[in-house]
């Protein structure tokens, strides 16, 4: 894999960064409107926003003096895929225990 999810994990790792994430989901949002949603500084959204951005899960666009922040649904994709790998490995127990309880006597 070609991309560094090192700063995607980072990103999603705090709950604040995923609550911006869930909120960026509904709309667009200005760091004003995020800010009014935290009890915390605009300064402190700002560096929320930063690492989301870092992470490519944000995107930040100039509109005249305002900055729109974005979801990019393109970047979970990286994390998605990495996630995945690990699918085998349940499906493997989740098969083993469908067949534990169907074995066992009634």
């Amino acid at each position: 894999m070609t991309h560094d999810i090192q700063p995607s994990f980072r990103a999603l790792s705090d709950p604040t960064r995923r609550e911006i994430l869930r909120l960026l989901c509904q709309q667009d949002m200005t760091i004003a409107a995020l800010t009014q949603e935290f009890d915390m500084t605009r300064a402190a959204v700002k560096k929320h926003l930063t690492i989301l951005c870092d992470g490519n899960l944000v995107h930040s666009e100039s509109q005249g003096r305002t900055r729109i922040n974005r979801i990019n649904p393109d970047g979970l994709r990286p994390v998605l895929d990495w996630l995945s790998f690990f699918d085998h490995f349940w499906d493997t127990r989740l098969d083993a225990l469908k067949t534990a309880i169907e074995r066992k006597p009634q």
